[in-house]
Protein backbone atom coordinates (compact mmCIF):
# COMPACT_ATOMS: atom_id res chain seq x y z
CA UNK A 1 0.00 0.00 0.00
CA UNK A 2 1.77 3.75 -0.92
CA UNK A 3 2.62 5.36 1.90
CA UNK A 4 2.09 9.31 1.37
CA UNK A 5 0.08 10.52 -1.96
CA UNK A 6 0.18 13.98 -3.00
CA UNK A 7 -2.84 15.35 -4.63
CA UNK A 8 -2.28 17.56 -7.89
CA UNK A 9 -5.14 18.87 -8.01
CA UNK A 10 -7.27 21.91 -5.91
CA UNK A 11 -11.19 22.12 -4.41
CA UNK A 12 -13.67 19.59 -3.44
CA UNK A 13 -11.70 16.56 -5.48
CA UNK A 14 -8.36 17.05 -3.87
CA UNK A 15 -10.42 17.32 -0.03
CA UNK A 16 -12.20 14.11 -1.41
CA UNK A 17 -8.94 11.91 -2.18
CA UNK A 18 -7.11 13.78 1.49
CA UNK A 19 -10.56 12.11 3.47
CA UNK A 20 -9.80 8.81 1.70
CA UNK A 21 -5.94 8.36 1.69
CA UNK A 22 -6.60 9.32 5.67
CA UNK A 23 -9.28 6.33 6.34
CA UNK A 24 -6.47 4.00 4.93
CA UNK A 25 -3.69 5.61 7.23
CA UNK A 26 -1.68 7.40 4.18
CA UNK A 27 -0.33 10.54 4.31
CA UNK A 28 -1.35 13.63 2.32
CA UNK A 29 0.38 16.21 0.27
CA UNK A 30 -1.53 19.20 -0.99
CA UNK A 31 -0.28 21.89 -3.77
CA UNK A 32 -1.22 25.50 -4.02
CA UNK A 33 -1.78 29.16 -5.96
CA UNK A 34 -1.05 32.16 -4.56
CA UNK A 35 -4.92 32.31 -4.80
CA UNK A 36 -5.07 29.03 -2.72
CA UNK A 37 -2.97 29.73 -0.03
CA UNK A 38 -5.34 29.18 2.75
CA UNK A 39 -7.91 27.07 0.91
CA UNK A 40 -10.04 24.05 2.31
CA UNK A 41 -7.47 21.25 0.63
CA UNK A 42 -4.51 22.97 2.14
CA UNK A 43 -5.58 23.40 5.27
CA UNK A 44 -6.65 19.17 5.42
CA UNK A 45 -3.45 17.78 4.03
CA UNK A 46 -0.34 16.61 6.57
CA UNK A 47 1.85 18.59 4.04
CA UNK A 48 1.26 21.97 1.55
CA UNK A 49 3.57 23.29 -1.08
CA UNK A 50 3.34 26.21 -2.77
CA UNK A 51 3.79 26.02 -6.54
CA UNK A 52 2.77 29.51 -6.97
CA UNK A 53 1.35 31.97 -9.97
CA UNK A 54 -2.15 32.54 -9.67
CA UNK A 55 -4.04 31.12 -12.99
CA UNK A 56 -3.66 27.29 -13.81
CA UNK A 57 -1.13 28.03 -16.26
CA UNK A 58 1.01 29.29 -13.63
CA UNK A 59 0.06 26.95 -10.79
CA UNK A 60 -1.50 23.41 -11.14
CA UNK A 61 -0.09 23.13 -14.65
CA UNK A 62 3.26 24.01 -13.89
CA UNK A 63 4.31 20.63 -14.28
CA UNK A 64 8.43 21.78 -13.26
CA UNK A 65 6.55 23.00 -9.68
CA UNK A 66 4.47 19.95 -9.05
CA UNK A 67 7.73 17.23 -9.97
CA UNK A 68 9.61 19.49 -7.39
CA UNK A 69 6.63 19.13 -4.66
CA UNK A 70 6.96 15.31 -4.90
CA UNK A 71 10.35 15.25 -4.66
CA UNK A 72 10.68 17.05 -1.47
CA UNK A 73 7.55 15.65 -0.26
CA UNK A 74 9.11 12.14 -0.67
CA UNK A 75 5.34 10.76 -2.05
CA UNK A 76 5.37 7.76 -3.33
CA UNK A 77 1.76 8.20 -4.90
CA UNK A 78 0.21 11.24 -6.82
CA UNK A 79 -3.63 11.56 -7.82
CA UNK A 80 -4.54 13.52 -10.18
CA UNK A 81 -7.92 14.55 -9.55
CA UNK A 82 -9.71 15.37 -12.68
CA UNK A 83 -8.86 18.40 -14.77
CA UNK A 84 -5.73 19.84 -14.85
CA UNK A 85 -3.17 17.08 -15.85
CA UNK A 86 -5.53 14.04 -14.86
CA UNK A 87 -5.87 13.04 -18.67
CA UNK A 88 -2.34 14.23 -19.52
CA UNK A 89 -0.18 11.28 -20.52
CA UNK A 90 3.18 12.84 -20.75
CA UNK A 91 2.56 14.11 -16.79
CA UNK A 92 1.90 10.53 -15.86
CA UNK A 93 5.14 9.62 -17.54
CA UNK A 94 7.25 11.76 -15.55
CA UNK A 95 5.61 10.74 -12.71
CA UNK A 96 6.35 6.86 -13.13
CA UNK A 97 9.53 7.76 -14.60
CA UNK A 98 10.41 9.38 -10.93
CA UNK A 99 9.55 5.94 -9.59
CA UNK A 100 6.16 7.52 -8.05
CA UNK A 101 2.82 5.86 -8.59
CA UNK A 102 0.38 7.28 -10.58
CA UNK A 103 -3.29 6.50 -9.45
CA UNK A 104 -4.75 6.95 -12.84
CA UNK A 105 -4.21 4.74 -15.86
CA UNK A 106 -1.40 3.66 -18.30
CA UNK A 107 0.22 6.34 -19.92
CA UNK A 108 -0.44 4.79 -23.11
CA UNK A 109 -4.22 4.37 -22.46
CA UNK A 110 -4.54 8.15 -21.66
CA UNK A 111 -2.65 9.10 -24.84
CA UNK A 112 -5.35 6.84 -26.89
CA UNK A 113 -8.56 7.34 -24.95
CA UNK A 114 -7.76 10.99 -23.75
CA UNK A 115 -7.59 12.03 -27.49
CA UNK A 116 -11.34 11.86 -28.62
CA UNK A 117 -10.10 11.19 -32.11
CA UNK A 118 -8.01 7.96 -32.06
CA UNK A 119 -10.82 6.99 -28.66
CA UNK A 120 -13.41 6.80 -31.70
CA UNK A 121 -11.09 4.86 -33.36
CA UNK A 122 -10.48 2.33 -30.09
CA UNK A 123 -14.16 2.40 -29.46
CA UNK A 124 -14.77 0.76 -33.00
CA UNK A 125 -11.79 -1.46 -32.48
CA UNK A 126 -14.02 -2.77 -29.04
CA UNK A 127 -16.86 -2.81 -31.10
CA UNK A 128 -18.83 -0.13 -29.77
CA UNK A 129 -20.65 1.91 -32.30
CA UNK A 130 -19.54 5.98 -32.28
CA UNK A 131 -21.69 9.11 -33.25
CA UNK A 132 -20.88 9.69 -37.37
CA UNK A 133 -18.13 12.18 -36.80
CA UNK A 134 -14.63 12.79 -37.99
CA UNK A 135 -11.65 10.33 -36.72
CA UNK A 136 -8.85 12.77 -37.84
CA UNK A 137 -8.24 16.56 -36.55
CA UNK A 138 -9.81 18.87 -38.17
CA UNK A 139 -6.99 21.37 -39.69
CA UNK A 140 -8.96 23.74 -41.83
CA UNK A 141 -12.63 25.65 -42.02
CA UNK A 142 -13.54 24.11 -45.07
CA UNK A 143 -13.34 21.31 -43.57
CA UNK A 144 -16.12 21.79 -41.69
CA UNK A 145 -18.17 23.53 -44.28
CA UNK A 146 -17.61 19.88 -45.93
CA UNK A 147 -18.88 18.18 -43.37
CA UNK A 148 -22.11 20.08 -42.69
CA UNK A 149 -22.73 20.06 -46.26
CA UNK A 150 -22.19 15.94 -46.49
CA UNK A 151 -24.48 15.48 -42.35
CA UNK A 152 -26.50 18.45 -42.32
CA UNK A 153 -26.52 21.21 -39.54
CA UNK A 154 -26.35 21.40 -36.36
CA UNK A 155 -23.01 19.87 -36.26
CA UNK A 156 -20.84 19.78 -32.66
CA UNK A 157 -17.52 21.26 -33.00
CA UNK A 158 -15.40 19.38 -30.10
CA UNK A 159 -11.79 19.73 -28.25
CA UNK A 160 -10.11 16.54 -28.84
CA UNK A 161 -8.30 16.76 -26.11
CA UNK A 162 -11.10 18.06 -23.76
CA UNK A 163 -14.30 17.06 -22.08
CA UNK A 164 -17.11 18.46 -19.96
CA UNK A 165 -18.80 20.39 -22.65
CA UNK A 166 -15.36 22.44 -22.51
CA UNK A 167 -14.35 24.49 -26.22
CA UNK A 168 -17.64 22.45 -27.19
CA UNK A 169 -19.27 24.73 -29.49
CA UNK A 170 -22.91 23.82 -31.70
CA UNK A 171 -22.58 25.24 -35.25
CA UNK A 172 -26.15 25.87 -37.26
CA UNK A 173 -25.32 27.12 -40.64
CA UNK A 174 -22.09 28.14 -42.68
CA UNK A 175 -22.44 31.39 -41.65
CA UNK A 176 -21.43 30.43 -37.91
CA UNK A 177 -18.51 28.08 -38.66
CA UNK A 178 -15.62 30.29 -38.29
CA UNK A 179 -16.43 32.37 -34.99
CA UNK A 180 -17.08 28.84 -33.79
CA UNK A 181 -14.29 27.50 -34.88
CA UNK A 182 -12.30 30.22 -32.62
CA UNK A 183 -14.06 29.99 -29.50
CA UNK A 184 -13.63 26.33 -29.65
CA UNK A 185 -10.11 26.19 -29.90
CA UNK A 186 -9.33 29.43 -27.88
CA UNK A 187 -11.51 27.69 -24.61
CA UNK A 188 -9.66 23.93 -25.15
CA UNK A 189 -6.28 25.67 -25.26
CA UNK A 190 -6.83 27.41 -22.09
CA UNK A 191 -8.58 24.83 -20.34
CA UNK A 192 -6.40 21.96 -21.44
CA UNK A 193 -3.47 23.76 -23.20
CA UNK A 194 -4.11 21.57 -26.84
CA UNK A 195 -6.48 23.56 -29.31
CA UNK A 196 -7.23 20.21 -31.87
CA UNK A 197 -10.23 19.62 -32.59
CA UNK A 198 -13.14 17.36 -34.38
CA UNK A 199 -16.37 17.03 -35.31
CA UNK A 200 -19.63 14.65 -34.88
CA UNK A 201 -23.24 14.97 -35.68
CA UNK A 202 -25.14 17.41 -33.55
CA UNK A 203 -28.12 14.92 -32.47
CA UNK A 204 -31.44 16.56 -31.38
CA UNK A 205 -32.79 15.03 -28.41
CA UNK A 206 -30.21 12.69 -26.74
CA UNK A 207 -29.65 11.21 -23.19
CA UNK A 208 -26.01 11.29 -22.19
CA UNK A 209 -25.55 8.13 -20.12
CA UNK A 210 -21.94 6.95 -19.08
CA UNK A 211 -20.86 3.81 -17.22
CA UNK A 212 -18.32 3.77 -14.43
CA UNK A 213 -15.23 0.98 -15.32
CA UNK A 214 -12.56 -0.08 -12.84
CA UNK A 215 -9.83 -2.34 -13.90
CA UNK A 216 -6.74 -3.67 -12.04
CA UNK A 217 -3.29 -3.69 -12.93
CA UNK A 218 -4.02 -8.07 -13.90
CA UNK A 219 -6.46 -7.70 -17.08
CA UNK A 220 -9.60 -7.76 -14.46
CA UNK A 221 -12.32 -5.15 -15.84
CA UNK A 222 -15.48 -4.55 -13.76
CA UNK A 223 -18.32 -1.60 -14.67
CA UNK A 224 -19.99 -0.70 -11.52
CA UNK A 225 -23.24 1.73 -12.76
CA UNK A 226 -24.56 3.32 -15.19
CA UNK A 227 -25.38 7.39 -14.25
CA UNK A 228 -27.96 9.69 -16.73
CA UNK A 229 -25.97 12.98 -16.83
CA UNK A 230 -28.72 14.42 -19.20
CA UNK A 231 -29.73 17.48 -17.18
CA UNK A 232 -27.05 19.86 -18.23
CA UNK A 233 -26.51 23.56 -19.74
CA UNK A 234 -23.25 25.03 -22.05
CA UNK A 235 -22.63 21.16 -22.33
CA UNK A 236 -21.93 20.75 -18.49
CA UNK A 237 -23.21 18.73 -16.50
CA UNK A 238 -26.01 20.27 -13.56
CA UNK A 239 -27.85 17.33 -11.79
CA UNK A 240 -26.56 13.31 -12.82
CA UNK A 241 -28.14 10.01 -11.35
CA UNK A 242 -27.54 6.51 -10.53
CA UNK A 243 -28.55 4.38 -12.16
CA UNK A 244 -29.55 5.19 -15.91
CA UNK A 245 -33.21 4.11 -16.32
CA UNK A 246 -35.95 4.18 -18.67
CA UNK A 247 -33.95 2.79 -21.46
CA UNK A 248 -35.25 -0.34 -22.35
CA UNK A 249 -34.83 -4.07 -20.93
CA UNK A 250 -30.86 -5.11 -21.37
CA UNK A 251 -29.94 -2.01 -22.84
CA UNK A 252 -27.92 -0.59 -19.33
CA UNK A 253 -26.45 -4.18 -19.51
CA UNK A 254 -25.53 -4.13 -23.21
CA UNK A 255 -23.73 -0.13 -22.17
CA UNK A 256 -21.92 -2.22 -19.52
CA UNK A 257 -20.12 -4.82 -21.72
CA UNK A 258 -19.39 -2.54 -24.07
CA UNK A 259 -17.87 -0.34 -21.73
CA UNK A 260 -15.56 -3.03 -21.08
CA UNK A 261 -14.73 -4.12 -24.55
CA UNK A 262 -13.51 -0.63 -24.75
CA UNK A 263 -11.28 -0.19 -21.90
CA UNK A 264 -9.52 -3.86 -22.53
CA UNK A 265 -8.82 -2.70 -26.02
CA UNK A 266 -6.31 -0.12 -24.71
CA UNK A 267 -5.27 -2.09 -21.58
CA UNK A 268 -7.67 -0.08 -19.06
CA UNK A 269 -6.52 0.05 -15.51
CA UNK A 270 -7.58 2.05 -12.25
CA UNK A 271 -10.92 4.20 -13.00
CA UNK A 272 -12.96 5.46 -15.58
CA UNK A 273 -15.91 6.45 -17.69
CA UNK A 274 -16.70 5.49 -20.89
CA UNK A 275 -19.46 8.16 -22.29
CA UNK A 276 -22.45 7.26 -24.43
CA UNK A 277 -25.56 9.06 -26.41
CA UNK A 278 -28.68 7.76 -25.93
CA UNK A 279 -31.52 8.13 -28.17
CA UNK A 280 -34.42 5.80 -29.40
CA UNK A 281 -32.88 2.55 -28.66
CA UNK A 282 -29.68 3.25 -29.98
CA UNK A 283 -26.66 4.28 -28.06
CA UNK A 284 -23.43 5.78 -29.28
CA UNK A 285 -19.66 5.29 -27.39
CA UNK A 286 -18.79 9.33 -26.96
CA UNK A 287 -15.95 9.52 -25.47
CA UNK A 288 -13.77 7.80 -22.25
CA UNK A 289 -12.70 9.95 -19.07
CA UNK A 290 -9.63 8.49 -18.38
CA UNK A 291 -9.68 9.54 -15.02
CA UNK A 292 -12.12 9.83 -11.88
CA UNK A 293 -15.26 12.01 -12.65
CA UNK A 294 -16.66 14.57 -10.79
CA UNK A 295 -19.98 12.53 -10.62
CA UNK A 296 -17.99 9.38 -9.22
CA UNK A 297 -20.02 9.54 -5.65
CA UNK A 298 -23.35 9.08 -7.16
CA UNK A 299 -22.07 5.48 -7.95
CA UNK A 300 -20.42 5.22 -4.96
CA UNK A 301 -24.04 5.73 -2.68
CA UNK A 302 -25.90 3.27 -4.45
CA UNK A 303 -22.94 0.52 -4.49
CA UNK A 304 -21.34 1.50 -0.82
CA UNK A 305 -17.90 1.02 -2.86
CA UNK A 306 -15.51 3.48 -2.07
CA UNK A 307 -13.90 4.33 -5.94
CA UNK A 308 -10.70 6.22 -4.83
CA UNK A 309 -10.10 3.65 -2.06
CA UNK A 310 -10.40 1.63 -5.12
CA UNK A 311 -8.21 3.52 -7.27
CA UNK A 312 -5.44 3.74 -4.76
CA UNK A 313 -5.86 0.03 -4.29
CA UNK A 314 -5.19 -0.96 -7.76
CA UNK A 315 -2.30 2.00 -7.86
CA UNK A 316 -0.53 -0.05 -5.44
CA UNK A 317 -0.33 -3.27 -7.08
CA UNK A 318 -3.53 -5.03 -5.82
CA UNK A 319 -6.16 -7.52 -7.21
CA UNK A 320 -9.74 -5.40 -7.59
CA UNK A 321 -11.68 -5.94 -4.43
CA UNK A 322 -14.49 -7.84 -6.14
CA UNK A 323 -16.36 -9.71 -9.08
CA UNK A 324 -18.19 -8.89 -11.53
CA UNK A 325 -21.60 -10.29 -9.75
CA UNK A 326 -19.96 -9.25 -6.40
CA UNK A 327 -20.39 -5.62 -7.89
CA UNK A 328 -23.69 -5.99 -9.30
CA UNK A 329 -25.14 -7.83 -5.68
CA UNK A 330 -24.01 -4.11 -4.15
CA UNK A 331 -26.52 -1.95 -5.90
CA UNK A 332 -29.90 -0.95 -4.22
CA UNK A 333 -31.65 2.43 -4.49
CA UNK A 334 -31.15 5.54 -6.68
CA UNK A 335 -29.01 8.32 -6.11
CA UNK A 336 -28.77 11.90 -7.53
CA UNK A 337 -26.17 13.83 -7.33
CA UNK A 338 -26.40 17.82 -7.84
CA UNK A 339 -23.48 20.11 -8.91
CA UNK A 340 -23.44 23.73 -6.91
CA UNK A 341 -21.52 25.91 -8.64
CA UNK A 342 -21.11 29.58 -8.86
CA UNK A 343 -23.38 30.45 -10.99
CA UNK A 344 -26.32 33.21 -11.72
CA UNK A 345 -28.97 30.89 -13.70
CA UNK A 346 -31.26 33.74 -13.43
CA UNK A 347 -33.09 33.90 -16.89
CA UNK A 348 -31.44 30.81 -17.68
CA UNK A 349 -28.34 32.63 -18.59
CA UNK A 350 -26.13 30.99 -15.71
CA UNK A 351 -23.39 33.86 -15.82
CA UNK A 352 -20.13 33.08 -13.80
CA UNK A 353 -20.44 34.65 -10.38
CA UNK A 354 -17.07 34.23 -8.56
CA UNK A 355 -16.53 36.49 -5.12
CA UNK A 356 -16.55 35.76 -1.48
CA UNK A 357 -18.50 33.11 0.31
CA UNK A 358 -19.82 34.77 3.15
CA UNK A 359 -21.64 31.83 4.58
CA UNK A 360 -21.92 28.25 3.49
CA UNK A 361 -24.25 25.88 5.44
CA UNK A 362 -24.88 21.93 3.99
CA UNK A 363 -28.10 20.13 4.85
CA UNK A 364 -28.03 17.17 6.57
CA UNK A 365 -30.01 14.07 7.27
CA UNK A 366 -30.63 10.55 6.11
CA UNK A 367 -28.79 9.97 2.93
CA UNK A 368 -27.68 13.26 2.30
CA UNK A 369 -23.93 13.43 1.93
CA UNK A 370 -21.73 17.04 1.17
CA UNK A 371 -18.71 16.91 -0.71
CA UNK A 372 -17.14 20.38 -1.06
CA UNK A 373 -13.97 22.72 -1.56
CA UNK A 374 -14.91 25.68 0.56
CA UNK A 375 -16.19 26.84 3.71
CA UNK A 376 -17.68 29.77 4.84
CA UNK A 377 -15.24 32.81 4.28
CA UNK A 378 -13.80 30.95 1.45
CA UNK A 379 -13.37 32.72 -2.05
CA UNK A 380 -14.14 31.44 -5.35
CA UNK A 381 -11.79 32.91 -8.09
CA UNK A 382 -12.47 33.55 -11.58
CA UNK A 383 -9.14 31.60 -12.43
CA UNK A 384 -10.66 28.29 -11.70
CA UNK A 385 -13.67 25.96 -12.37
CA UNK A 386 -16.44 27.32 -10.48
CA UNK A 387 -17.90 24.31 -8.38
CA UNK A 388 -18.60 25.20 -5.38
CA UNK A 389 -19.49 21.50 -3.64
CA UNK A 390 -21.58 18.35 -4.85
CA UNK A 391 -25.10 17.70 -3.24
CA UNK A 392 -25.22 13.85 -3.17
CA UNK A 393 -28.40 11.65 -1.94
CA UNK A 394 -29.73 8.59 -1.83
CA UNK A 395 -33.30 7.15 -1.56
CA UNK A 396 -34.86 3.78 -1.79
CA UNK A 397 -35.95 4.59 -5.27
CA UNK A 398 -36.11 7.73 -7.82
CA UNK A 399 -39.21 9.25 -6.66
CA UNK A 400 -37.50 9.03 -2.85
CA UNK A 401 -34.42 10.40 -3.72
CA UNK A 402 -35.58 13.67 -5.89
CA UNK A 403 -37.82 14.57 -2.60
CA UNK A 404 -35.02 13.94 -0.26
CA UNK A 405 -32.91 16.32 -2.92
CA UNK A 406 -35.42 18.76 -2.56
CA UNK A 407 -35.40 18.68 0.74
CA UNK A 408 -32.12 19.21 0.78
CA UNK A 409 -31.34 22.15 -1.66
CA UNK A 410 -34.26 23.97 0.18
CA UNK A 411 -32.16 23.82 3.35
CA UNK A 412 -28.48 24.64 2.28
CA UNK A 413 -27.39 28.23 2.57
CA UNK A 414 -24.78 29.57 0.43
CA UNK A 415 -24.46 33.39 0.69
CA UNK A 416 -22.36 35.90 -0.61
CA UNK A 417 -22.20 34.57 -4.13
CA UNK A 418 -25.19 33.39 -6.91
CA UNK A 419 -25.09 29.58 -7.23
CA UNK A 420 -27.27 27.36 -9.40
CA UNK A 421 -29.15 25.81 -6.70
CA UNK A 422 -32.76 28.03 -8.28
CA UNK A 423 -32.20 25.91 -11.05
CA UNK A 424 -31.53 22.87 -9.84
CA UNK A 425 -34.68 22.43 -7.67
CA UNK A 426 -36.74 23.99 -10.90
CA UNK A 427 -35.05 20.36 -13.21
CA UNK A 428 -36.38 18.17 -10.16
CA UNK A 429 -39.48 19.89 -9.41
CA UNK A 430 -40.77 19.68 -13.10
CA UNK A 431 -42.67 16.98 -14.41
CA UNK A 432 -40.58 16.14 -18.03
CA UNK A 433 -37.63 15.29 -15.49
CA UNK A 434 -39.62 13.25 -13.27
CA UNK A 435 -41.20 11.35 -15.91
CA UNK A 436 -37.40 10.48 -17.68
CA UNK A 437 -38.67 12.68 -20.14
CA UNK A 438 -35.51 14.90 -20.71
CA UNK A 439 -32.65 15.32 -22.75
CA UNK A 440 -29.04 17.04 -22.58
CA UNK A 441 -30.70 19.91 -24.74
CA UNK A 442 -34.02 20.08 -22.78
CA UNK A 443 -32.55 22.68 -19.66
CA UNK A 444 -31.45 25.11 -22.51
CA UNK A 445 -34.56 24.25 -24.56
CA UNK A 446 -37.44 23.74 -22.29
CA UNK A 447 -37.11 24.52 -19.36
CA UNK A 448 -38.41 28.27 -18.09
CA UNK A 449 -36.38 29.51 -15.70
CA UNK A 450 -37.12 33.60 -16.70
CA UNK A 451 -38.86 33.15 -13.09
CA UNK A 452 -35.22 33.08 -11.35
CA UNK A 453 -34.50 35.99 -10.08
CA UNK A 454 -30.99 37.21 -8.80
CA UNK A 455 -30.33 36.68 -4.86
CA UNK A 456 -28.82 39.89 -4.20
CA UNK A 457 -25.25 38.65 -1.46
CA UNK A 458 -25.21 39.42 1.72
CA UNK A 459 -22.19 40.98 3.33
CA UNK A 460 -21.11 39.91 6.52
CA UNK A 461 -22.21 42.04 9.62
CA UNK A 462 -19.93 45.18 11.12
CA UNK A 463 -19.01 46.05 14.16
CA UNK A 464 -16.37 44.75 17.08
CA UNK A 465 -14.78 41.46 16.58
CA UNK A 466 -13.88 39.35 19.39
CA UNK A 467 -10.94 37.46 20.23
CA UNK A 468 -10.61 33.85 18.48
CA UNK A 469 -7.77 31.28 17.71
CA UNK A 470 -7.02 31.45 14.14
CA UNK A 471 -3.95 29.62 12.07
CA UNK A 472 -1.66 31.54 9.75
CA UNK A 473 0.74 30.14 7.87
CA UNK A 474 4.63 30.75 7.01
CA UNK A 475 6.42 29.62 4.29
CA UNK A 476 10.34 27.53 4.30
CA UNK A 477 12.13 26.88 1.00
CA UNK A 478 8.15 26.12 -0.62
CA UNK A 479 7.03 24.06 2.55
CA UNK A 480 3.85 25.16 4.74
CA UNK A 481 3.99 25.81 8.36
CA UNK A 482 0.45 26.45 10.01
CA UNK A 483 1.14 29.17 13.31
CA UNK A 484 -1.93 29.32 15.67
CA UNK A 485 -2.10 33.04 17.30
CA UNK A 486 -5.22 34.43 18.83
CA UNK A 487 -6.45 37.47 16.57
CA UNK A 488 -9.92 39.38 16.15
CA UNK A 489 -12.37 37.67 13.96
CA UNK A 490 -12.61 39.83 11.50
CA UNK A 491 -8.39 40.01 10.77
CA UNK A 492 -8.14 38.40 7.29
CA UNK A 493 -4.09 37.74 7.72
CA UNK A 494 -5.39 34.03 9.55
CA UNK A 495 -6.48 30.80 7.75
CA UNK A 496 -9.25 30.23 7.71
CA UNK A 497 -12.97 31.24 7.74
CA UNK A 498 -12.34 35.18 7.19
CA UNK A 499 -14.85 38.20 7.23
CA UNK A 500 -15.87 38.86 3.83
CA UNK A 501 -14.28 42.21 2.87
CA UNK A 502 -17.23 43.06 1.01
CA UNK A 503 -20.21 41.09 -0.98
CA UNK A 504 -19.69 39.85 -3.97
CA UNK A 505 -21.52 41.30 -7.36
CA UNK A 506 -23.63 40.02 -9.21
CA UNK A 507 -25.80 40.99 -12.55
CA UNK A 508 -28.86 39.34 -14.07
CA UNK A 509 -28.07 39.72 -17.40
CA UNK A 510 -24.98 39.94 -20.40
CA UNK A 511 -25.67 43.34 -20.98
CA UNK A 512 -25.09 47.07 -18.93
CA UNK A 513 -26.17 46.31 -15.20
CA UNK A 514 -26.64 50.41 -14.28
CA UNK A 515 -30.08 50.06 -16.50
CA UNK A 516 -31.37 49.48 -19.29
CA UNK A 517 -30.66 52.07 -22.41
CA UNK A 518 -27.94 54.00 -20.35
CA UNK A 519 -25.69 53.17 -22.78
CA UNK A 520 -22.60 51.74 -20.44
CA UNK A 521 -22.05 48.22 -20.90
CA UNK A 522 -20.88 46.98 -17.64
CA UNK A 523 -19.53 43.19 -17.25
CA UNK A 524 -21.25 41.30 -14.69
CA UNK A 525 -18.50 39.51 -12.92
CA UNK A 526 -15.20 39.65 -12.84
CA UNK A 527 -13.30 38.04 -15.77
CA UNK A 528 -10.63 38.37 -18.77
CA UNK A 529 -11.45 40.22 -21.74
CA UNK A 530 -10.53 37.94 -24.83
CA UNK A 531 -11.91 39.59 -27.99
CA UNK A 532 -13.54 43.14 -28.18
CA UNK A 533 -15.95 42.65 -31.33
CA UNK A 534 -16.64 46.35 -32.19
CA UNK A 535 -15.03 49.15 -33.21
CA UNK A 536 -15.06 53.26 -31.91
CA UNK A 537 -17.99 54.49 -34.61
CA UNK A 538 -19.41 51.21 -34.95
CA UNK A 539 -23.63 50.66 -35.15
CA UNK A 540 -24.67 48.58 -32.78
CA UNK A 541 -28.23 46.78 -31.82
CA UNK A 542 -30.09 45.75 -28.75
CA UNK A 543 -29.07 42.74 -27.78
CA UNK A 544 -25.46 42.70 -29.97
CA UNK A 545 -22.40 41.48 -28.39
CA UNK A 546 -19.78 44.16 -27.87
CA UNK A 547 -16.72 41.86 -26.20
CA UNK A 548 -16.44 38.37 -25.44
CA UNK A 549 -15.59 37.80 -21.73
CA UNK A 550 -13.52 34.84 -20.25
CA UNK A 551 -14.98 33.96 -16.48
CA UNK A 552 -14.18 30.22 -14.71
CA UNK A 553 -12.49 29.23 -18.19
CA UNK A 554 -15.76 30.21 -19.90
CA UNK A 555 -16.70 32.56 -23.05
CA UNK A 556 -19.52 35.00 -22.05
CA UNK A 557 -20.84 37.20 -24.99
CA UNK A 558 -21.90 40.94 -23.28
CA UNK A 559 -24.04 42.43 -25.24
CA UNK A 560 -25.65 45.83 -25.48
CA UNK A 561 -28.76 46.95 -24.08
CA UNK A 562 -29.05 49.93 -26.04
CA UNK A 563 -28.77 50.72 -30.08
CA UNK A 564 -26.45 53.34 -31.27
CA UNK A 565 -22.94 54.18 -31.86
CA UNK A 566 -20.22 53.09 -30.28
CA UNK A 567 -18.66 56.61 -28.20
CA UNK A 568 -15.52 54.60 -26.70
CA UNK A 569 -14.30 51.35 -26.12
CA UNK A 570 -12.26 51.29 -22.28
CA UNK A 571 -11.00 47.69 -22.85
CA UNK A 572 -8.59 45.28 -25.40
CA UNK A 573 -7.97 42.03 -25.40
CA UNK A 574 -6.20 40.42 -22.05
CA UNK A 575 -7.71 43.15 -19.65
CA UNK A 576 -8.92 42.33 -16.56
CA UNK A 577 -12.47 43.65 -15.16
CA UNK A 578 -14.33 43.57 -12.47
CA UNK A 579 -17.94 43.08 -11.74
CA UNK A 580 -19.60 46.12 -12.90
CA UNK A 581 -16.49 47.58 -15.13
CA UNK A 582 -17.97 49.36 -18.03
CA UNK A 583 -16.13 48.45 -20.96
CA UNK A 584 -17.86 50.42 -23.65
CA UNK A 585 -20.05 53.25 -23.97
CA UNK A 586 -22.69 53.82 -26.51
CA UNK A 587 -24.42 56.80 -27.68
Amino acid sequence: MLKKILIANRGEIAVRVIRAARELGIKTVAVYSELDRNALHVRLADEAYALGGQTAAESYLNTEAILDAIKQSGADGVHPGYGFFSENADFARAITEMGVAFIGPPPAAIDEMGDKVSSRKAALRGGCPIVPGTTEFVKDVSEIHAFGAEFGYPIAIKAAFGGGGRGMKVVRSDEEVQEAMDSAQRESKAFFGRDEIYLERYLTWPRHVEVQVVGDQFGEVVWVSTRDCSAQRRHQKLIEEAPSVGMGEGIEEAMGAAAILAAKAVGYFNAGTVEFIYQDGDFFFLEMNTRLQVEHPVTEVITGIDLVEWQIRVASGEHLPMTQAEVAAQRRGHGIEVRINAENPAGGKFLPSPGDITKLVPPDGFGIRFDAGYESGDTISQYYDNLVGKLIVWGKDRPTAIARTIRALEEMVIEGIATTIPADLAILRHPDFQAMEHSTKWVEEKLDLSGIETVKPVAAAEGDDPLVERTTMVEVNGKRFNVKMWVPEGQTVAAGPAKAKKAARSGGSHGAAAGAGSGNVEVPMQGTIVKVLVEVGSDVEIGQAVVVLEAMKMENQITAEKAGKVKEIKVKAGDTVGAGDVVVVIE
